[in-house]
């Protein structure tokens, strides 16, 4: 199966980079380019991408803005943020827009081909760097919600969500809890179908929001 891939940069150069990079996989085509968040929304319409490579800063509608509306006309695409995370502040809300993902744009050729393949998957690309970022964020908010939300887990689920939200892989969860990596997975899944939400990245904004996960714990 190949993976339709929508370049959004107001750089030319990146996204013919990123074109010359994907022109060389098999499983890989880029069906079209966008150099505005509103071009962006508007390809994701008539190109109907899988994946959408998204930067944030561009002419008129930012990324953000893009990524919120494509994903409420087309919640099965997935968005990878292209940012820095040293630098960037608005990482937060791109999670909060429903980005699958985040990439820095000296990220290495294969890494990029993984991560595409990853989040069209199904999957999240959530490292430790944004994990802190979304801990940064919530240390300067009132205090979390109640966390009933969350009853309609198990005490396993709960649990394996609180991982999640620390930044583990499902490996890390399975090695901590002394269970299967697919069993780890399974629990995810579960949890994600019984909170309603898309991936590992709003498990860990929802970890936080209910107080399941405190910055400093």
């Amino acid at each position: 199966m190949t993976i339709k891939v929508l370049l959004a940069d107001d750089q030319a150069l990146v996204r013919a980079g990123f074109r010359s990079l994907f022109s060389r996989s098999k499983d890989l085509t880029v069906v079209g380019e966008a150099a505005t968040g509103d071009e962006a929304v508007w390809q994701a319409r008539t190109a109907e991408p899988d994946v959408i490579l998204m930067d944030i800063r561009m002419p008129g509608m930012d990324g953000i803005e893009a990524t919120r509306r494509v994903l409420t006309e087309r919640p099965a695409t997935k968005v990878i943020i292209l940012t820095t995370f040293d630098t960037d502040e608005h990482v937060f809300a791109a999670l909060r827009a429903g980005a699958s993902g985040f990439l820095t744009k000296e990220v290495a050729p294969p890494e990029l081909r993984h991560a595409v393949a990853v989040v069209a998957a199904g999957e999240a690309l959530l490292s430790p760097s944004v994990t802190r970022r979304v801990v940064q964020q919530f240390a300067h908010r009132p205090a979390p919600l109640n966390g009933d939300g969350l009853t309609v887990l198990t005490g396993r689920e709960r649990e394996v969500v609180r991982l999640v939200a620390e930044g583990l892989s499902n490996d890390q969860i399975a090695s901590r809890l002394v269970i299967s990596p697919l069993t780890a997975k399974t629990h995810i899944t579960r949890a994600l179908m019984k909170l309603n939400v898309r991936d590992r990245v709003q498990l860990v904004i929802l970890a936080y929001e209910t107080g399941l996960v405190q910055p400093g714990s």
